[in-house]
This record gives C-alpha cells, sequence and structure tokens, in this order.
C-alpha cells in the first residue's frame, strides 16, 4: 500500500467536505441508489450531482453500475465512510491523558532537545 503525503490527504479532506458530498455518501451508506433516486433525495440538479459523484468516484469511494437505462451508485470502501461518519461524529477512541503526563512529557522532550545541542 502506498502511503499519501500529508498535502494528499488534506486534499482528501478537503474534497470530502462539502456538504453534498457527506450527503451522498450518508445516503449510499444505506445501499447502493440510482442518480435519480440520489437527486430526488438531496433535491439537486442532476448536473450538480454528477460533479459530486465525479468527485467520489476519482477518490476510489463510490463506482456505480448499470440497471437497464438506470447508473446506481455504491460505495467500494465501506470501512474507510464508517471510519469518516465515526470521526467527524466525534465517535471516535482518543486517548486520554491527565494533564501531569503531558508536562512530563513535554519537560522529557525539552531535555532530549537540550542535549542533542
Amino acid at each position: 500500500m502506498n502511503k499519501l503525503d500529508i498535502r494528499d490527504k488534506a486534499e482528501i479532506l478537503k474534497l470530502l467536505g462539502h456538504p453534498t458530498r457527506l450527503l451522498i455518501l450518508e445516503e449510499l451508506a444505506k445501499g447502493a441508489k440510482c442518480v435519480t433516486d440520489i437527486q430526488d433525495l438531496l433535491d439537486i440538479e442532476q448536473s450538480n450531482l454528477s460533479q459530486h459523484l465525479s468527485v467520489l468516484r476519482r477518490l476510489k469511494i463510490i463506482d456505480f453500475y448499470e440497471d437497464g437505462a438506470l447508473r446506481c451508485y455504491y460505495i467500494t470502501r465501506p470501512r474507510m465512510v464508517d471510519s469518516l461518519f465515526m470521526f467527524i461524529s466525534g465517535n471516535y477512541p482518543v486517548v486520554r491523558r491527565s494533564c501531569e503526563e503531558v508536562r512530563k512529557e513535554g519537560k522529557r522532550r525539552q531535555t532530549k532537545t537540550a542535549t542533542r545541542k
């Protein structure tokens, strides 16, 4: 797996940060939906919706299949989308440390930096 640099990660987050894209992902997290269904749910112009879907496809988070004349989208990376929604909802694990622990760590780092000079 190739590692993305911090700029690439920031760009991905920026692209995901659009409210319409998050709404699309939220709807697709419930199951595959055809373009007309997404358009009706979000009350959005088809051309505008197509742009948002294209961005999400470029990020390889969603893809589509054709069902007759309909194009239906689905999430290709459900764990990533699940983690994204956990993160933005504040429902993610946080390492909790006391202020004293943080201060001690800071002092250790200062000592290491001072001895290197």
